[in-house]
């Protein structure tokens, strides 16, 4: 990690879609001052849909995986973002210098249908999540 940055940990259940999006978009709004990481309480895989989502901004998270919260317990976080109320509620313990900060978004990957229905879906939490980076985030932080 970058001595001269601070760090931002998106936390979400799986670290599929909602934590991986926000990676993303916090990276390309914030990078130049954060390091920024994501994770999950329990990680599965990254979606494609939320891969697909992404491009289309311009963001690639295609070399990303889904990571364990556990693989940073060794690091000073700054602030940990949580993004659905099950990371809220199951959020290990950081130390008392470290900023929770709480959003709650859609879960894009429990929407049922076809392909278009689905990226749908995660285009909208994608946009929702933009807006709440640009527009609230980056006064949080």
């Amino acid at each position: 990690m970058a001595e001269n940055k601070q760090s931002i940990l998106v936390l979400c259940t799986g670290n599929s879609a909602r934590s991986q999006m926000a990676e993303g978009i916090a990276r390309h709004l914030f990078g130049d001052r954060f390091e920024v990481f994501s994770a999950g309480t329990h990680p599965s895989i990254v979606r494609p849909e939320a891969i697909m989502a992404m491009a289309e901004i311009g963001i690639d998270i295609s070399g990303h995986r889904s990571k364990s919260v556990d693989e940073f317990s060794d690091r000073e976080i700054d602030y940990v973002l949580t993004v659905c109320d099950n990371a809220r509620e199951n959020c290990p313990y950081f130390p008392a210098r470290t900023k929770v900060i709480h959003h709650s978004f859609d879960d894009p990957a429990t929407v049922e249908g076809d392909e278009d229905t689905r990226l749908t879906a995660f285009r909208d939490v994608r946009d929702h999540i933009r807006e709440f980076a640009e527009n609230e985030l980056k006064w949080m932080i």
